[in-house]
């Protein structure tokens, strides 16, 4: 096992991760019979698929009782617990990151504290925290919490939360917290992370929630609607950073369609994304992200729409091998660090893009070869 490295931290290359396989349907709100089954046998087969091709991290989402009333997909109702699924899968694999989605709310933060470095003991150094101040008010109501309506109030939370984390973190002392949400007594946590703090991800769209991810965190997920858009965005959250003497990395996510023509991928989209999409589940969806969150545009409502029912408003990959490479390249010169994956079917999926995408990237300069591996497991896309 690889110990103390952990690839979210590389810089010579640009970062590539899957998001959402550990929810049914994954980012896709469809109904096609081949939509993405989150078993953890699927998870387990994709972690290792992606150890060996040198994929630098999987982020989960973090549901609880998913969205209620909705149409048949199950989108996202089928929901592997992060924490857990994040020490599954470090326990499996050798190289790659596996990060933890955790509502505030939700943790004790002296529990999650143990939690996080438990799993980093698990993976010699390759955990990860992305943190969610909150935003799925039914979801929080069916925890019996209630939702703060203000954006400063869920930031403010977090942002003690997370002082109380990095606390016990760095710290091999007992101490007392009193703060305005928290008040602790002699806490510590032994064992500390295995080689130092784990990187934290924090996606935010309101001014509170950017103050608190360039206070608090390494990435910051945003939305990449329009790249245009996005590297005017991009330039100003480093320079905000900066100007705070932070520097802090730009990670966004992207919906893959990857097929041999152009037609191919085009039609596919228009297969799972529009002819069989879930409508009544994404209204349901997209309703409650402008209802309670910030993290996209409200100018750019039906071009979202599309985009949810797709991917979830990952920026659309769509298109042969070369066509793809285009499109991660133009996220790079938006200013994005990395960008996360999906597909309809991850397994099924992955090994054209990691066979035929991979060696395009590398040929350009986006990734090494180095920490690729199974040249031989090379197989063709067959549908």
């Amino acid at each position: 096992m690889t110990t103390g490295v952990n690839s979210l931290r590389r810089k010579d290359q640009f970062k590539l991760g899957t998001f959402s396989s550990n929810c049914s349907s994954g980012m896709s709100i469809t109904n096609v019979p081949e939509r993405w089954n989150a078993s953890w046998d699927n998870n387990l087969a994709l972690a290792r698929m992606l150890d060996d091709a040198g994929i630098d991290f999987m982020l989960p989402v973090a549901r609880w009782v998913g969205y209620a009333n909705t149409g048949d997909s199950n989108f996202q109702g089928h929901v592997l617990e992060t924490l857990t699924w994040a020490a599954g899968l470090l326990a499996a694999t050798q190289r790659i990151t596996v990060i933890s989605t955790v509502h505030t709310m939700a943790f004790n933060p002296v529990v999650l504290a143990k939690q996080i470095a438990t799993i980093d003991q698990i993976g010699h150094g390759r955990a990860g925290l992305n943190i969610v101040a909150g935003w799925n008010a039914p979801e929080m109501a069916a925890l019996g919490l209630e939702l703060p309506e203000g954006h400063d109030v869920r930031y403010a939370y977090a942002d003690e939360w997370f002082e109380i984390v990095r606390r016990l973190w760095t710290s091999t002392e007992r101490f007392d917290f009193d703060g305005e949400f928290f008040q602790l007594k002699e806490v510590n946590s032994d064992p500390l992370p295995f080689a130092g703090l784990p990187p934290v991800i924090n996606a935010a769209g309101s001014k509170e929630g950017r103050d608190f991810a360039v206070k608090n965190a390494e990435f910051l997920f945003t939305p990449a609607i329009d790249l245009k858009r996005s590297a005017e965005e991009t330039a100003e959250l480093k320079a905000l950073a900066a100007s705070r003497g932070k520097e802090i990395e730009l990670l966004t996510f992207s919906h893959v369609v990857c097929r041999p023509t152009t037609k191919e991928a085009e039609d596919y989209v228009q297969y799972f994304g529009f002819e069989h999409r879930d409508t009544k589940t994404l209204d349901r969806v997209i309703e409650l992200q402008f209802a309670h969150a910030q993290s996209f545009p409200h100018d750019l409502l039906t071009l979202i729409r599309d985009r949810f029912a797709v991917g979830h408003g990952g920026y659309p990959l769509v298109g042969t091998p070369e066509q793809v490479a285009d499109g991660i390249c133009a996220i790079r010169e938006a200013g994005f660090s990395g960008t996360t994956l999906s597909f309809v079917d991850y397994v099924k999926e992955f090994p054209y893009f990691r066979d035929e995408v991979l060696p395009i990237l590398e040929a350009r300069g986006l990734r090494t070869s180095e920490s690729r591996e199974g040249e031989d497991l090379k197989v063709a896309f067959a549908g």
